[in-house]
């Protein structure tokens, strides 16, 4: 067995050799040939190794954005980096990215495909993330005009209001029953808590579903449910080998593309079933209510032929992408304000108990005041039976 590993690591050894050689003889001098042709391009920054480029800067214990941020600071606003095979341009200038994306839109419209998406995104239906194109074109115009439009949102504004009505008459009904049972306190897991609020508004809009609470329809699947979102969010944050060195994604180093697979055969089957109840439900005439936005896209790409996709392909994959950047909006938002009210709470801990101390006070006030009024109320009647 260990001669087995000395020979396997022999030949990564010698095949990791063979692939910078073939580097520096056939790609590195196409490369600069086209770099020296009379146009300007971008400098690239320094430090860049062969083949794999400056991934390994990227690779530090400093977050991606601060080793950035340090490299603008040092190399100037535009500069370029190499990620193993691919070219990235590095903006840090206002001026220059509203150029980028006003005067030069078109060029950089496009985004080179991954393979997160390929897998997880319906083969890069998802327009985030599909290349620019017809396509993409209509997608986006689907989305803004139908999905994202002001009269959408107001139509689907009340989603979060009631939900957040919801989660805190859930509260306050849990807090009342542990008081009757003589408990006291109740400890509430904020965290998980803001967690089922924000899900339960993304699912409600993507196909009008609710998944946790007291109303809720199954906690089971829809822990399912939340584990599969947070495996699609862990997976296409990773840095997959193949992104950057194609020739090497039959490797499959760190087995990310097979867990790629397995969560999108689970996403699928979540965006499947719902999708075939919206289609049962619309087929039987019981369309009551608000549409959401699986209602929207089956009205939309009822006989509509968009590209090679299928319409039910587009319909997933579209609810999908709008659905989960909601959801990243909604979180981002929501631990922002958790974090300030918690700084609050600390801060004006003292003021927040007095002014508690206030309000009870100012119930039990109102209590008495009631149960006078009700005593007069009484008497007046008892006198006005006597006349």
């Amino acid at each position: 067995m260990s001669s087995l590993f000395q020979f396997l690591n022999t030949a990564l050894a010698s095949l990791f050799v063979l692939l910078i050689i073939l580097y520096y003889v056939l790609v590195r001098p196409r490369t600069t040939k086209s770099s020296s042709n009379g146009k300007k391009t971008a400098p690239e920054a320094p430090g860049a190794w062969p083949l794999i480029g400056h991934l390994p800067s990227l690779a530090g214990k400093e977050l991606p954005h601060i080793t950035l941020g340090a490299m603008a600071d040092k190399y100037g606003p535009i500069f370029t980096l190499k990620l193993g095979v691919h070219r990235a341009l590095v903006l840090s200038s206002c001026e220059v990215v509203k150029e980028c994306y006003t005067t030069l839109d078109m060029v950089f419209a496009s985004r080179p495909s991954i393979v997160a998406f390929k897998h997880m995104g319906y083969n890069d239906a998802m327009f985030i993330a599909t290349p620019y194109g017809p396509y993409w074109r209509e997608v986006r115009k689907i989305a803004t005009l139908e999905l994202l439009s002001n009269r959408r949102l107001e139509m689907l504004k009340h989603v979060r209001a009631s939900e957040v009505d919801m989660s805190i008459k859930e509260l306050y009904e849990l807090c009342a029953k542990k008081k009757k049972i003589g408990t006291g306190q109740v400890l509430v897991e904020m965290k998980r808590w803001f967690g089922e609020l924000t899900f339960n508004v993304t699912i409600r809009m993507i196909c009008g579903k609710r998944y946790f609470g007291t109303n809720s329809e199954d906690e089971e699947e829809a822990r399912k449910c939340q584990k599969v979102v947070r495996d699609f969010f862990h997976l296409s944050g990773l840095f997959v080998v193949s992104d950057s060195f194609p020739f090497l994604g039959w490797l499959d180093v760190g087995g990310y593309e097979r867990a790629m697979k397995r969560t999108a055969k689970d996403l699928d089957c979540f965006l499947q079933g719902w999708l075939e109840e919206h289609r049962s439900k619309k087929l039987s005439g019981k369309t009551e209510g608000d549409q959401d936005f699986m209602d929207v896209m089956l009205s939309i790409l009822e006989d509509a032929k968009l590209s090679d996709y299928d319409a039910d392909t587009i319909n997933k994959a579209t609810s999908m992408n709008i659905g989960w950047s909601y959801l990243v909006v909604d979180s981002f938002n929501i631990y922002t304000y958790k974090k300030m009210v918690g700084l609050f709470i600390v801060m004006f801990g003292a003021i927040l108990m007095l002014l508690y101390m206030f309000v009870r006070m100012l119930i039990q006030m109102y209590d008495e005041c009631i149960k006078v009024l009700d005593l007069v109320l009484a008497d007046q009647s008892i006198s006005l039976k006597t006349i």
